[in-house]
């Protein structure tokens, strides 16, 4: 069954977001390695279980709002599905080369989330 496995917060200043978030709920924020502007996020439960991941990153558009990425074995074959139901392709699949591929989407009450396929041979 699917599942949300990642969630991403875009952030006018990421520094202050990442400083909001690790004070607030003591979230282990680190930058990616390279020259990629992400910020990978550890959430823990009360009792030191590693939850559910996520990333900071510069909002690119002034309505991007926090995104819950769902994980799929195939965005392709999700793609028609969320048209036939009555959701939108806002994105098509791109990659994120050598992590694999993401898609967003928006469904029948306007809610935006996002499509994630594993592929570590993802490329441009």
């Amino acid at each position: 069954m699917a599942t949300i496995t990642h969630f991403q917060i875009p952030a006018e200043d990421i520094q202050r977001a990442k400083k909001f978030y690790q004070e607030l709920f003591g979230w282990k924020i680190e930058k990616v390695p390279g020259d990629l502007q992400y910020y990978f996020i550890e959430t823990t439960d009360a009792d030191g279980t590693i939850g559910v991941g996520g990333g900071i990153m510069k909002r690119e558009t002034p309505e991007e709002q926090i995104t819950n990425f769902i994980g799929v074995s195939s965005i392709n074959e999700c793609c028609p599905k969320i048209v036939a139901l009555g959701g939108k392709i806002l994105q098509p699949k791109s990659p994120v080369v050598n992590w694999g591929y993401f898609a967003i989407f928006c469904d029948t009450e306007n809610n935006i989330f996002g499509l994630w396929e594993d592929d570590k041979d993802a490329t441009m």
